[in-house]
């Protein structure tokens, strides 16, 4: 078995940090991550910098990134605006995001439950014209801070619109971390009643209760075999105060060599590009396998 991991660390670990992080710095972190074996890098997201003012660099950051053959460097894209800087710029892989809640699409978005598609509509159908790939995110699909638990049938209805539109990959995240395996295995097996295989899933978690791992293995079990995590756990939602950092890669990593399952990631590797990081951002990473890691690298 053979799990891809999608590594969202610099943009969705980056986006929330307080202190605009150097163009330069960025760029060294991603060339650490390909050089770790990571092969599916998310670089930047092309939202407006009033909204998310860490990535207002998401043109000189592609513009002058190394590309390292067999890597992916999709980026995240809230409309058809951000869909021509991505194409201007030479990208050929991108991600949109929805949201399971009218609430939070609300805030996240600043449409209604429904009204989210007629956006995504257009960004989806001229990307797939263009050849690129699309990705789409569901956020909140286990509970929001505002509606809370979020019924199973209610997120594979938002699910199965972006399948429909076109999305190669849908990733279910547990944005705000309440999830636990007893939630991620009803929400799975109501995707697949309603004939949507793991093959089309991906799993986003995050860490806050600390079930991101047990939720992991839960998915893995059910099939699924695309991860999102970030390099050193960092991360956050800047639209939900209590979602906190996503699933740390080293610990991905570390739980899947011990099962024997390849990923192609050197986890010391990734150790030592969290601990330069870490270095930079001005405090440790919050990930257990890059503090017992520490001390021998």
């Amino acid at each position: 078995m053979r799990v891809t991991i999608y590594e969202v660390g610099p943009r969705d670990g980056l986006q929330n940090e307080d202190v605009v992080v150097p163009v330069e710095v960025k760029r060294e972190f991603i060339g650490r991550l390909a050089a770790a074996g990571l092969t599916t890098i998310e670089a930047t997201s092309f939202v407006h910098p009033k909204w998310v003012p860490q990535l207002a660099d998401a043109a000189e950051l592609l513009d002058g990134l190394p590309r390292v053959p067999g890597v992916r460097y999709p980026v995240l894209v809230p409309n058809e605006r951000g869909l021509d800087r991505a194409l201007e710029h030479g990208v050929t892989e991108i991600a949109i995001f929805g949201s399971a809640t009218e609430t939070f699409a609300r805030r996240n978005l600043n449409r209604s439950l429904d009204s989210q598609f007629e956006m995504f509509e257009p960004v989806v159908a001229r990307a797939l014209e263009h050849g690129l790939r699309v990705r789409a995110y569901v956020s909140m699909c286990f509970a929001d801070p505002w509606e809370g638990t979020v019924a199973p049938a209610q997120v594979v209805r938002v699910g199965r619109r972006l399948l429909d539109l076109g999305c190669y990959e849908l990733s279910l995240g547990d944005t705000i971390g309440i999830g636990t395996p007893a939630h991620v295995t009803a929400l799975l097996d109501e995707f697949q009643s309603e004939g949507v295989g793991p093959e089309r899933l991906a799993v986003h978690f995050h860490d806050t209760y600390g079930q991101a791992l047990a939720n992991t293995l839960t998915a893995l079990r059910m099939g699924v075999t695309t991860v999102d995590a970030s390099t050193g756990g960092i991360g956050g939602c800047p639209y939900a105060q209590s979602a906190t950092g996503n699933l740390a890669t080293e610990d991905l990593v570390w739980m899947l060599d011990g099962l024997g399952i390849e990923t192609g990631v050197d986890v010391r590797s990734l150790t030592a590009t969290s601990l330069w990081l870490a270095g930079r951002l001005g405090r440790p990473s919050p990930s257990r396998v890059v503090q017992a890691l520490a001390k021998e690298i």
